[in-house]
């Protein structure tokens, strides 16, 4: 008979495990050998339960595996365990497979909570990208908005599932928020396309009469009604991007013809016009030698003779007009003003006229001058004062009717 502290050998061969109530089970027999032999054979069976518990302890905490298979894995290591045909501390091993589920069930739960967070995390996150995706639906900044649309799909993709009923509803959603925005989007190009084109129909329009125009040569009308079109071509918007281009190189190469025209013409006139400036003040200095005047019907005939001349002439730059004008002006005035200092000098009537005023006056004067004579003689100052204020007046007038007579030769 052979023993160790888990079994024995009987004398008749069978083995003996001793279990954790005290007291044995058979595991086998052996009748091949020594009962040494025997017992090391079947604590060989112990140890490769050992070592096969171990295997699933390393796994359960280096591996993700699942708790299920984990469970199963116990199950069956348990099931050897209370049927092994092993001599060892089996209790021990039952032990350590109650302890390996109490891992597995914490290690469950831990996953469990891990996946509860990860999945409120990812709701919150799903509600997130639906409050933007429905921000962004009442967008009008189309491609910004569009692009970012895009990228929060990406986003979602991304994120973990949530249940069923949650996750279809948040997804209903931001549908529902992409799918707003693109009808949004699309009547809003719908519409510009639209306006676009009353644009290009409107700018065919001002093309055809802006070609029409080019070739006038209504210089004033022509540019004013130029800036108009041009106007109404800024009030018109654009059209599409394939017409607007063609459009205005018409629109502008036709002014162009105009503007070019008129250019050159307006380049030839002003230089005609400047030869005509050189030529009419020639004639001002001709004309401002007549005065003062000496000789006025010699004067008047070299002034019409200068005046024919100057009218055949042609136009003088606008700047310059009124200078050259005024000079021949200056010397027409004062051929006017000599011809009324003939006049007066030679009217009959008028001569008449101021020897008559002049002769009243002097009588005037010379009643007063003895008037005041008499009141000074017998003493009446205030009266001879008022005399002599009263023949002021009355001198004051004969010296100017005396001038107007010496202009008549008196």
């Amino acid at each position: 008979m052979s023993s160790d502290p888990w079994g024995r050998v009987d004398e008749t061969g069978t083995v003996y495990v001793r279990t954790a109530d005290g007291g044995e089970r058979v595991v086998g027999s052996w009748q091949a050998g020594s009962p040494d032999e025997a017992l090391a054979y079947f604590e060989r069976k112990y140890d490769g339960l050992v070592v096969e518990i171990g295997l699933l302890e390393r796994r359960v905490k280096t591996t993700d595996l699942s708790a299920k298979d984990a469970l199963t894995a116990v199950d069956h290591l348990r099931q050897q365990v209370d049927e092994a045909h092993a001599v060892g501390d089996l209790d021990a091993l039952s032990k350590r497979l109650d302890k390996l589920v109490e891992t597995v069930e914490a290690r469950r739960e831990e996953r469990k909570a891990q996946k509860a967070k990860q999945s409120d995390e990812a709701r919150q996150a799903k509600e997130a990208l639906v409050v933007e995706a429905e921000e962004l639906a009442q967008s009008e900044q189309w491609r910004a908005a569009g692009e970012r649309l895009r990228a929060l799909v990406d986003i979602w993709k991304g994120l973990p599932r949530l249940d069923r009923k949650s996750d279809d509803e948040l997804w209903h959603r931001f549908s529902h928020a992409r799918s707003a925005f693109s009808k949004r989007r699309k009547a809003h190009f719908a519409s510009l396309d639209a306006q676009r084109e009353e644009a290009r129909k409107a700018k065919e329009k001002l093309v055809a009469e802006a070609e029409a125009l080019s070739s006038s040569t209504d210089w004033g009308p022509t540019a004013a009604r130029y800036r108009e079109l041009m106007t109404e071509w800024k009030a018109a918007g654009r059209a599409q991007r394939e017409h607007e281009d063609d459009l205005w190189n018409r629109f502008r190469g036709a002014q162009d013809v105009f503007f070019a025209a008129r250019s050159a013409v307006f380049a030839e006139r002003d230089a005609e016009q400047g030869e005509n400036l050189k030529l009419k003040e020639e004639l001002a200095d001709e004309a401002e030698k007549l005065v003062p005047v000496t000789d006025l019907k010699a004067a008047r005939a070299a002034f019409r003779s200068i005046n024919e001349r100057w009218e055949a002439i042609g136009h003088v730059p606008r700047d310059a007009r009124p200078k050259v004008e005024g000079r021949m002006q200056a010397v027409e005035r004062a051929l006017q003003e000599s011809e009324e200092a003939e006049w007066r000098r030679t009217n009959p009537e008028a001569r008449a006229r101021a020897e008559g005023l002049t002769g009243q006056l002097q009588a005037a004067v010379d009643k007063l001058t003895e008037q005041i004579e008499k009141a000074r003689a017998a003493g009446n100052t205030a009266k001879a004062d008022k005399l002599q204020r009263e023949l002021d007046g009355r001198q004051a007038l004969l010296d100017q009717a005396l001038k107007g007579l010496h202009e008549f030769g008196g």
